[in-house]
């Protein structure tokens, strides 16, 4: 009986705690106070957005003019930590109209239970219907504290495969690209579970030739870079031979490097190579002594590779020297 008339007690006590936190807080009064002062939040953060918007874009301006690859890369940091902030400002200037309004609103009741029932309808309303978007900011916050990518960094977005395009604008809510067909595509933070990033925004790649004759060979890249569509979207650097070099009788080696917009690799993977065999067959040189071959050609991969290879290499190495050292030892004793 002692339970049941306790437990009867409890719930009496909460019901009024909650009614007078209706009473106090959902009357007319009251909603139109928060409404004041959300709106007020609203007008000074669209006053400090727009400020902050033309100083991002006298940024991004500067950063278009530079040639310094370093600079550029800082200059984006810095526009993209300006966009982040835009938000957190807003975010801020949110929380303190609903303290104000809180504060307003409760007078001179600072009554436990008048505390008590609204910090219980605060966390109800933040663990339910704010709970995705703190989800978002949470994501957001962590990527743009590891700094996993930069407003004009050309990303591709996992788990979603045909997601991709130009970093546009970035928030700890969402992330806003362009794709390369102009399509704008936004997404939540939470959503992205990771992100590659095309180095330089570009893509390089390489064409591997064999030919019988060198200087015909050189004409040939020459010839097919006329035919090559060249553009931002599309081919960015035509073929440019970085080495050629005899690998037997009548046989030349030929290396040519392109660049491209990311997602246009087939310009060079295949249209390229296609116009090769078709000039060859066309002039009907029987130049080419094996079919072309197209790869990725970014620098820093190369050579993060050949470290990679090089320290793999090291241990049979050193383990053959130990062997040699034994027997060694073993015959001068």
């Amino acid at each position: 009986m002692y339970t049941i008339f306790a437990a009867e007690t409890n719930v009496r006590e909460v019901t009024g705690i909650f009614e007078h936190v209706a009473d106090k807080y959902f009357n007319w009064e009251s909603i139109v106070a928060f409404i004041l002062f959300v709106a007020i939040a609203f007008i000074l953060g669209r006053i400090v957005a727009a400020v902050l918007r033309r100083v991002i874009a006298a940024i991004g301006r500067q950063a278009d003019k530079s040639d310094n690859l370093q600079m550029v890369n800082r200059l984006r940091r810095y526009e993209t930590m300006l966009i982040l902030s835009i938000a957190i400002i807003r975010t801020f200037l949110f929380l303190f109209a609903i303290y104000f309004w809180w504060v307003s609103t409760a007078g001179s009741d600072q009554q436990p239970t008048g505390i008590i029932g609204a910090s219980a309808l605060a966390a109800i309303l933040i663990g339910g219907a704010l709970s995705p978007m703190l989800r978002d900011i949470s994501s957001g916050g962590v990527m743009m504290a590891e700094q996993w990518y930069a407003v004009g960094d050309h990303v591709k977005i996992e788990p979603f495969a045909e997601m991709q395009g130009v970093v546009e604008r970035v928030t700890l809510r969402s992330t806003r690209i362009r794709g390369l067909n102009g399509e704008v595509i936004w997404v939540n933070n939470q959503h992205i579970q990771g992100v590659r990033i095309t180095p330089r925004g570009i893509r390089t790649m390489a064409i591997e030739l064999f030919v019988n004759d060198l200087e015909k060979g050189e004409d040939l890249i020459d010839t097919t870079n006329r035919r090559l569509p060249n553009g931002p979207l599309l081919v960015i650097s035509p073929l440019n031979i970085m080495t050629s070099s005899k690998a037997g009788e009548n046989l030349w080696h030929i290396t040519a490097i392109a660049e491209t917009a990311p997602g246009r690799e087939w310009l060079i993977e295949k249209y390229a190579i296609d116009v090769m065999k078709e000039i060859n067959e066309e002039r009907k040189l029987k130049l080419l002594a094996a079919e072309p071959v197209a790869r990725f050609a970014d620098g820093d991969a190369e050579r993060r590779f050949a470290r990679a290879i090089q320290n793999a290499r090291k241990a049979p190495k050193t383990k053959r020297a130990r062997t040699v050292r034994t027997a060694r030892a073993k015959k001068s004793s």
